[in-house]
C-alpha cells in the first residue's frame, strides 16, 4: 500500500478492497521551485494530494500590493481551490510551489467517479467535508480568540517542519501576524 492509499484510508475510512481502484483514479505530478498548479483568475482541474515538498495559497490584497498567504499544503495533506474545483467558478487563489514538489492529482472528472467505486462514498464524502469545515471553524476560532503566542504554539506542535522548510513571511502571513512578530515569539521560544 502505498502512502496515498494509505491517506485514503485513514482520512476517508474506505475499505482496503476500494483503495487500489481509487487511487488509479490519481495522476502522478511534479512541480519545480516556483511552479504554479494555479492561478487566480484560472480554474482548478484538480484535487491534489501532496506527497513531498510544500504548496503555498495565496491571494493578493484589494489593492493589488500585498500576498496574503491562506494556507500552506506539507506532505500528506490536500491542496485546492474547492471552490472553483467543485463549482467551477473562477478561482481567486494561486497555488504556488515552495519546493520541488510531488504530488498525486484528481480531476474533477474522475473525482465523480469514486461514487461508482464505494457504493458509501455518499457518507464518506460527507464526513470528508465536514472535517474540512471544522478544521476551518477551528482556524476561524484560533484567529479571533487566541494571542499570536498561542497560534505559533499550535502550529509548531501541529508542523514543526514548516518553520525548517517555508519563508518566515509566508508563515507569518497564514497566521494573520508580522513577520517582525513572528521573529520575536521564535527568538522567545529559542531561548
Amino acid at each position: 500500500m502505498n502512502e496515498l492509499e494509505q491517506y485514503i484510508q485513514s482520512y476517508f475510512g474506505i475499505p482496503a478492497s476500494h483503495l487500489a481502484s481509487i487511487a488509479s483514479l490519481f495522476e502522478q505530478r511534479h512541480l519545480e521551485k516556483g511552479d504554479y498548479l494555479l492561478k487566480s483568475g484560472g480554474y482548478s482541474d484538480s484535487l491534489c494530494f501532496v506527497r513531498e515538498g510544500y504548496l503555498r495559497m495565496y491571494a493578493l490584497d484589494s489593492n493589488g500590493n500585498k500576498e496574503i498567504t491562506q494556507w500552506i499544503s506539507t506532505p500528506s495533506s490536500f491542496a485546492a481551490d474547492l471552490s472553483s474545483y467543485m463549482f467551477g467558478t473562477p478561482s481567486r487563489w494561486n497555488i504556488q510551489a515552495l519546493t520541488e514538489c510531488e504530488m498525486y492529482t484528481l480531476t474533477a472528472e474522475n473525482y465523480k467517479k469514486i461514487g461508482n467505486l464505494v457504493t458509501t462514498w455518499s457518507e464518506l464524502e460527507k464526513l470528508f467535508i465536514a472535517k474540512c469545515f471544522v478544521a476551518l471553524e477551528n482556524r476561524v476560532f484560533s484567529q479571533l480568540s487566541m494571542s499570536s503566542e498561542d497560534r505559533y504554539d499550535v502550529l509548531y506542535a501541529q508542523s514543526p517542519e514548516l518553520f525548517n522548510n517555508v519563508p518566515l513571511q509566508y508563515i507569518a502571513s497564514m497566521m494573520g501576524m508580522s513577520p517582525e512578530t513572528l521573529s520575536r515569539i521564535r527568538n522567545k521560544k529559542i531561548s
